[in-house]
C-alpha cells in the first residue's frame, strides 16, 4: 500500500468530516417530551424547550470542529416515521417489535401507503430546517430525512396493510408518486434554504441480508429486481435537484439502542447503486466485520464516499491509526479525494438513543475531525 498523502480540503458536501445526523437527547429535552405526554405543558412550550437545546447543540458541534451542523433530529420520536407519516397518503398504526434489532425494541410503528401520496405544502420539517438554518449561522446547515425507498419497501413491498388492500393499481405507478413526492422535498427544501440534504435509506440493506432476501422471496418479488427499481426511484427522486445543492444517501443498517437489523456486505447492491445513482455522496457504515469489506466501492465513479469508521453502538474509542489505516484500503478503490470519514451512524436515530454517553459521542466526533485534518489537512 502506498503512504496516504494529503490532498484538498472540500469546500461543499459532504465534508472530510462529517456525521449522520441524531445525537443523544439531553436530559432537559427528556423531561419536557414526558410533560408534554402528560398534558403539563403546551405544545408551544416544548418547542421553545427544543429550540434552546437546539442552539446548545449546534454550539457544541461548532466547537468540535464540524463544518456541517445538525438539529440533532431532537424534535423527532422516531428518524423516519415523524417525515413519512406527514406525507398525504400514508396510514400509520401499531405494529409487533416481536425480535427486531434482537429483541432491544418491545415497541413499533408501521406505515403503508392508503391512498395518493402527496407532499404537503406546510410540512412540518420545512420550519425545523429554518430553525436549524437559522442557527447555524455562518456554518452549514445539514438536514436528514428518510429516504425515498422506505416508502417503496415498507409501505408497500413489505407491508402486509398494502397487499390486502392496494391503493394504486400498479406499483409503477406507486413509484412514480414516491418520485413526485421526493421531487416537491427537495424543491421545497432548496425553497427555505436547504443546500445540504441527506437521503437515510436502511431499506437497501433488506437487499444485501441473506435473512431478508429470502423474506423478499416468500412475499413474490425479486430482490434483484428490486435493487434496480430501487436504484430507479433514487435516481428519478433527485434528477431536478438545483445544482448548488448536495444530495447524499445514507445506506443503513438498522440502529436502535445500539442494536441492528441487517447484515451484509454491499456487494449484491454496489453495481446498481454505486455505478448508477446520482448523488454527491454516499455515507457508508464500515464499523464492524458485518459491513464486509472495501471491494463493492470498485463501482463508485465521481461520487464521494463517506467512510463510517467510527462506531456509536459503543463508547469505545477508536484508535486513529487505525482509522488512516482503513482509509488508505478504501483508497485502493476510490481516489483519495473523494472519500471522506465520519461516525457509521447516528447516536440517537429514535429518542431513546444508542447505550453511549453523551461524552462518547463528543469524543468520537472530535477523533472523526483530527483524523480527517491529519489525512486531508
Amino acid at each position: 500500500m502506498n503512504p496516504i498523502t494529503k490532498t484538498s480540503k472540500r469546500i461543499a458536501p459532504p465534508f472530510r468530516a462529517d456525521q449522520v445526523g441524531s445525537f443523544l437527547r439531553p436530559q432537559a429535552l427528556k423531561e419536557a417530551k414526558a410533560k408534554y405526554h402528560e398534558g403539563l405543558i403546551s405544545k408551544e412550550d416544548l418547542r421553545s424547550i427544543e429550540d434552546a437545546e437546539i442552539i446548545k447543540l449546534v454550539e457544541k458541534q461548532k466547537a468540535v470542529g464540524l463544518t456541517a451542523v445538525t438539529d440533532g433530529e431532537f424534535r423527532r420520536t422516531w428518524w423516519h416515521l415523524d417525515f413519512i407519516e406527514a406525507l398525504e397518503g400514508i396510514e400509520v398504526f401499531d405494529l409487533s417489535a416481536t425480535g427486531l434489532f434482537h429483541g432491544a425494541m418491545s415497541k413499533a410503528k408501521g406505515y403503508t401507503v392508503a391512498s395518493k401520496l402527496g407532499f404537503p405544502a406546510d410540512h412540518p420539517f420545512l420550519e425545523d430546517f429554518k430553525f436549524l438554518k437559522s442557527a447555524a449561522g455562518d456554518h452549514v446547515a445539514k438536514f436528514t430525512i428518510p429516504g425515498p425507498n422506505m416508502i417503496f419497501y415498507s409501505g408497500v413491498i413489505n407491508s402486509q396493510k398494502y397487499a390486502d388492500n392496494p391503493s394504486y393499481a400498479a406499483l409503477e405507478d406507486v413509484a412514480k408518486d414516491i418520485v413526485q413526492v421526493y421531487r416537491d422535498a427537495i424543491r421545497a427544501f432548496y425553497d427555505a434554504g436547504c443546500r445540504y440534504l441527506q437521503l437515510d435509506d436502511t431499506s437497501w440493506g433488506a437487499l444485501f441480508s441473506d435473512d431478508f432476501r429470502e423474506k423478499i422471496k416468500a412475499k413474490g418479488f425479486d430482490p434483484d429486481q428490486l435493487v434496480k427499481q430501487f436504484a430507479d426511484i433514487t435516481i428519478d427522486a433527485v434528477a431536478q435537484k438545483p445544482a448548488d445543492m448536495a444530495i447524499t444517501i445514507h445506506i443503513c443498517r438498522g440502529n436502535f439502542k445500539s442494536s441492528w437489523l441487517y447484515d451484509g456486505g454491499y456487494e449484491p447492491i454496489a453495481k446498481e447503486l454505486f455505478s448508477r445513482v446520482n448523488v454527491d455522496g454516499f455515507f457508508l457504515e464500515y464499523d464492524s466485520d458485518r459491513s464486509g469489506d472495501f471491494k463493492p466501492l470498485r463501482h463508485i465513479k465521481d461520487q464521494c464516499v463517506v467512510l463510517g469508521l467510527v462506531t456509536t453502538k459503543t463508547g469505545e474509542l477508536e484508535n486513529k491509526d487505525d482509522l488512516k489505516r482503513r482509509v488508505q484500503e478504501a483508497a485502493e478503490y476510490v481516489k483519495l479525494d473523494q472519500l471522506c470519514i465520519s461516525p457509521q451512524c447516528g447516536f440517537s436515530s429514535t429518542e431513546e438513543g444508542n447505550t453511549v454517553t453523551d461524552q462518547d459521542q463528543w469524543n468520537k466526533l472530535g477523533l472523526v475531525v483530527e483524523t480527517a485534518h491529519e489525512i486531508w489537512g
